[in-house]
């Protein structure tokens, strides 16, 4: 298959069935389901309608999405949506990337405990930058952070770290001045990393306690309180990864950059090169390599290939995009009008009809022909697993 048609559906479909059978027992039903919505995905198994070109009478037909936010063909729509509810919220001021990442041996026994680890890398993540963002000694302001969790490494492999957006300053204590972070510079990387580093530790110990984790295999030892403390000992000492990217080029560019990873999956149909007998081809960046040898294929066995990717389902209803501090969802409305205030700055404007009875005539249509560009509607719909019938015969003229 080429690069163009491959898809990762046409995987699954092709080697899932025998590899499932083979690895039912190690198989979550999370990651059942994904494996069978991504198979399903825009095939007739979900049903789907037949759409006749106004213009041209072409006919078409088109199945239904399987909706699944672990499939990459369903995940634009979703992150248009987001980006649209989220564009209200965008204040003129500078915005900056954090990233917070574990180390390798919490991102090991994280994949035994999805739930509890990546909630408390998100939690302790935003702890850690608000509780520097108000010390008087840095920025002295209750900031907003908007944290998205991804699980993978550019080869798929279990790499947990969140993202965080944040607003180039914050309220003061008083709620009387927007305090902003100097250009170019919004808190210590060093800083956050040592609290980040401490405040985590501390938590997964007293989850430990409190029974919240599991072991398994030749991680069940640490099941027992004593040998756990002995493992965490070297993560005491040990560097942490926080990372700050420069501040974004305007408001503009923080939708863009959300664009592309609010709703990221562990990969895009648009990396996978190729399937034939020796495995799965697909494009990777090598992030220790430096210029353009930094971008690299790989390939992996289709089983090999499949474990991976699953490696990332995550627990259901799990939330891996939150706000805090000024963001958060109960007191977002209030903060941002308050910071629009101290900043005189005016929410943008989104264009609406002024009549309601022109308002059809700017909504642009569902489906449009490939052929012709002309708007299409829909003639017959069916249901899962019901038999599709021949495209219904063009008008007569």
């Amino acid at each position: 298959m080429g690069r163009s048609a491959l898809e990762l559906a046409d995987i699954f479909r092709l080697h899932g069935p025998a590899w499932r059978q083979a690895q039912r027992a190690h198989l979550s039903l999370a990651q059942l389901k994904v494996m069978s919505a991504i198979e399903q995905c825009r095939s007739a198994a979900l049903g789907g309608h037949v759409l006749r070109c106004e213009g041209c009478g072409a006919d078409q037909i088109a199945y239904n999405s399987c909706r699944n936010r672990h499939c990459p063909k369903c995940q634009s729509a979703a992150a248009r949506r987001w980006l649209e509810a989220r564009q209200a919220d965008l204040l003129s001021v500078a915005y900056y990337h954090v990233v917070f990442t574990l180390p390798a041996p919490i991102a090991a026994i994280a994949y035994q405990n999805k739930a509890a680890i990546y909630g408390l890398l998100f939690d302790v993540a935003a702890e850690t930058l608000c509780t520097i963002a108000a010390d008087p000694k840095h920025l002295g302001a209750r900031i907003g952070v908007t944290l998205v969790l991804h699980t993978w490494g550019s080869a798929l492999t279990h790499h947990p770290h969140v993202h965080g957006i944040v607003p180039g300053g914050g309220l003061s204590a008083d709620d009387a001045r927007w305090i902003g972070c100097r250009p170019g510079f919004l808190l210590s990387v060093r800083v956050l990393s040592r609290l980040f580093r401490r405040r985590f530790l501390e938590e997964l110990t007293q989850a430990h306690r409190a029974g919240r984790l599991q072991f398994f295999g030749e991680y069940a030892a640490l099941s027992d309180a004593r040998t756990f403390d002995r493992w965490l000992a070297p993560l005491r000492d040990c560097e942490w990864v926080v990372y700050a990217k420069r501040p974004f080029a305007g408001p503009a560019a923080v939708l863009a950059y959300l664009s592309r990873y609010t709703h990221r999956v562990a990969i895009s149909n648009s990396r996978l090169l190729a399937m034939d007998e020796r495995g799965v081809t697909f494009r990777w960046k090598d992030y220790r390599a430096k210029g353009r040898t930094r971008h690299k294929t790989m390939t992996l066995a289709a089983d090999e290939f499949m474990r991976r990717f699953l490696l990332h389902v995550l627990p259901g209803g799990f939330h891996r995009i939150r706000h805090y501090g000024l963001l958060a969802n109960g007191a977002r409305t209030a903060n941002l009008a308050l910071a629009r205030a101290l900043l005189n700055d005016v929410p943008a404007q989104h264009p609406h009809p002024e009549h309601p009875d022109t308002r059809t005539s700017t909504v642009p249509p569902c489906f449009v022909c490939r052929h012709c560009g002309a708007p299409m509607l829909i003639v017959e719909t069916f249901v899962r697993g019901q038999t599709i019938r021949a495209p219904p015969p063009p008008h007569a003229s």
